[in-house]
């Protein structure tokens, strides 16, 4: 079929340093698989649904599952995403991604962080959270429940954030607490200040125009229907469909 996914040698070769060494049995053909695993994400089918090219859908759905749970994917976005270099910009923003009713199980694991989904007024909903580069390509991700806060998102992606010059954010990030953070970073804050502040905020306006990147960049990760839609139960192997997206789409 010509409108199949399939990885080049020279994509695989990226990929190579991040996967788990193999014990005992060799694995099956990598790239295949991970094709397979990259199809079926983009186009949100079940697993059962895999076209016969990429071998047993069983096998797919096996290592999708191990490697999501070690987090490997989530680490290839990480690594490749390191070796940008970014120096001067980053931004920062939530977007809310929409659970289907086969995620929605609110039950929680003993002694885990639930499903991560919560209701807002657009039903259940999942939060991603994002770090981009001033490209608008993404640097760092953390999922919440769609109720929690942006405050949460940013305290957690913080420690993260590279050695540059500006942040930019909207209006959701304005906090006293958060621009002294940056400040001790040496980061300026690109940030608009709420309404009910009693002293206006200056910021750089020409230059808050680039925050655009990154809702440009969350429009083309839920272009993937796995991501636009989650259907896995699991905080961890979703966070792996957006990871594993994002590599694809801008480090690849």
């Amino acid at each position: 079929m010509s409108d199949l996914f399939w990885l080049t040698d020279e994509q695989i070769a990226k990929l190579t340093p991040f996967f788990p060494k193999s014990h005992g049995k060799p694995r099956v053909d990598d790239k295949r698989v991970l094709s397979g695993i990259i199809f079926i994400n983009r186009n949100g089918l079940r697993w059962r649904d895999a076209p016969a090219t990429y071998g047993p859908y069983k096998t797919l759905y096996s290592r999708w599952k191990r490697w999501s749970e070690k987090g490997i994917f989530a680490r290839m976005m990480v690594g490749l995403a390191a070796e940008c270099g970014e120096e001067k910009t980053v931004m920062i923003d939530a977007t809310y991604l929409k659970a289907h009713r086969t995620a929605t199980s609110m039950a929680a694991k003993k002694g885990g962080r639930g499903r991560l989904i919560g209701r807002t007024k657009g039903g259940m909903n999942t939060k991603l959270h994002a770090i981009c580069d001033s490209l608008g390509r993404p640097l760092n991700l953390f999922v919440t429940a769609g109720q929690v806060s942006d405050y949460v998102g940013a305290r957690a992606l913080l420690s993260s954030l590279p050695n540059v010059d500006w942040l930019l954010g909207d209006r959701g990030y304005d906090a006293d607490w958060f621009r002294e953070a940056l400040q001790d970073k040496g980061i300026r804050a690109c940030i608009p200040g709420r309404k009910q502040r009693k002293i206006p905020v200056k910021y750089d306006k020409r230059r808050y125009k680039r925050r655009s990147r990154i809702e440009i960049m969350f429009g083309r990760l839920k272009d993937w229907r796995r991501v636009a839609t989650r259907y896995d139960r699991c905080p961890k192997v979703f966070l792996s469909a957006i990871a594993l997206a994002a590599t694809v789409i801008y480090w690849l």
